[in-house]
């Protein structure tokens, strides 16, 4: 999907949810925004770097949440984040010490050695969310975290968010979850056909259903809100 004119300035520690129908241009976003494509017009500015000169530096920056963990299944829990930090450049001692306290922050520190492979699905989201922040990222970016976990690790992945400092770390999710997305949002976007349809604090809504009036009334086409969903 291509994006049409997007115009938009995240200050540095907000936290902003996207919400839109399929092919409105969201992933596309996020791709652009991680460095995995680059924009063939405009310019995008991250921390005060162009991505389109320094993509690498951009990458040092940013973790990334996604349905799919990108981790290997043939390694340990602990492996896998030995090898990211050291991907990221994380020093021997500071290796240790960051692995042991994001094991235990999701939950995982008695599974530390086990293979990834025969963790849950729900267990190998808890772990690439520690993946995500193994280099302590300025810039959280998340495609439909929700997507597969279970109930504990929906709430271990919100606590883990409520941990990071607010005033340093931004985020900017994808999700099709109103409730749960709106919750850890202090800014809400709604995006159809490559634009930015509606931009507000996420304070502005009432409640999940004064959402979806907002967003039933925005977006082109999306009848059953295929979008965004109500899950518990």
């Amino acid at each position: 999907m291509a994006l049409k004119s997007i115009d938009l300035e995240v200050k540095r520690g907000q936290s902003v949810v996207i919400f839109g129908p399929n092919g409105a241009g969201k992933t596309t976003f996020l791709k652009i925004l991680s460095t995995v494509m680059m924009p063939t017009g405009g310019t995008v500015i991250m921390d005060g770097i162009d991505i389109k000169k320094k993509p690498a530096e951009v990458r040092r920056m940013i973790g990334v949440i996604s349905h799919e963990s990108y981790l290997y299944d043939e390694l340990t829990a602990r492996e896998n984040l030995r090898f990211f930090g050291r991907m990221y450049g994380l020093a021997k001692g500071e290796l240790e010490e960051r692995t042991d306290e994001l094991l235990a922050n999701v939950d995982l520190l008695k599974r530390g050695d086990d293979r990834v492979g025969s963790f849950s699905r729900g267990m190998k989201q808890r772990l690439s969310i520690a993946r995500a922040l193994m280099h302590k990222p300025s810039v959280l970016l998340m495609d439909e975290p929700y997507t597969g976990l279970d109930q504990k690790a929906a709430e271990t992945f919100e606590s883990v968010m409520g941990r990071l400092d607010t005033d340093q770390v931004t985020k900017v999710m994808v999700s099709h979850n109103i409730e749960r997305a709106l919750q850890l949002s202090d800014r809400a976007i709604i995006m159809d056909n490559g634009k930015i349809v509606h931009d507000s604090p996420s304070t502005v809504f009432s409640g999940t259903e004064d959402f979806r009036h907002t967003y039933m009334s925005l977006v082109c086409g999306d009848t059953d809100a295929e979008g965004i969903t109500n899950l518990q």
